[in-house]
Order: C-alpha cells, then structure tokens, then sequence
C-alpha cells in the first residue's frame, strides 16, 4: 500500500479521472495522502495578447474549483494546480512532494503517440516511483 498519492488529473473526453482516482484509494495504506494534480499548460505569448489580463487567475480558480468536486468525501485529499510542461511539472511535484506512486489515466495511443510521446508515458519513463496507468 502506498502512503502519497499523486493522482495527475486531466479534464480532456478521452481521459477517465474518477477512475484513476477510484483507483489510486485502492492503493492507499490506511491514512495516505492522495493529491490531485492539474497542470495548467503555459500559453504562447503571442495567444496572451487576445486574453483578459486575469486569464491565469481565472484558470486556476475553475481548475481548483473542479479538482474540490472530485475530492469531495476522500480522507486526506488536496488539489493543487500548477503551471508548465505536463509531463515535467507532474514529476518534479512528486519528486518535490515524496510522492511514493502516481496514478494517471491515458488514452489508447494513436499514430501520433508514437512520434510525439504522451503524457502517460513520459511519466513513466522517467518517474523515480510507482506508477499505475489507468485506461
């Protein structure tokens, strides 16, 4: 049983958070930390230009918002949300924060998984602990 869950959520169709959530309080010692984790990717300056000068305020608040409904009724959760590169921001967190395993939802792969790499992935490779894939 683990005891400091890092649970990287993703609002993205394809990608299930309840269910990895559902499973990482499977792996959880009794009294573990679990923490829901979004990464807010950064936006282009160019892009920023045509944005409310609150838009990464606005962001974080509707993401933390969001990531409360989805901790609602687990012992010991928190949300936290952060900004940069995904697959990076993930594990420098549960590198920063002694995360003794992450769970984290993926989709199928497609062509371009192979070329470009997803998030799931580069977790897993280059992860210093557990890590659960859920699809």
């Amino acid at each position: 049983m683990y005891m400091n869950i890092l649970v990287p959520v993703s609002f993205d169709e394809e990608r299930d958070a309840q269910q990895a959530i559902d499973v990482a309080r499977k792996l959880a010692g009794e009294g573990a930390h679990i923490t829901l984790l979004h990464v807010i990717e950064q936006v282009p300056s160019y892009a920023t230009t045509f944005a409310s000068q609150n838009y990464m305020e606005e962001a974080k608040k509707a993401v933390r918002e969001q990531l409360n409904k989805l901790i609602e009724g687990i012992p010991n959760a928190e949300g936290a949300v952060v900004e940069g590169h995904s697959g990076r921001s993930i594990l420098d967190y549960a590198a920063e924060k002694w995360s003794d395993c992450i769970v984290i939802a993926s989709h199928r792969p497609g062509l371009q998984d192979y070329f470009l790499g997803s998030t799931a992935a580069h977790v897993v490779r280059h992860a210093g602990c557990a890590v659960h894939v859920v699809r």
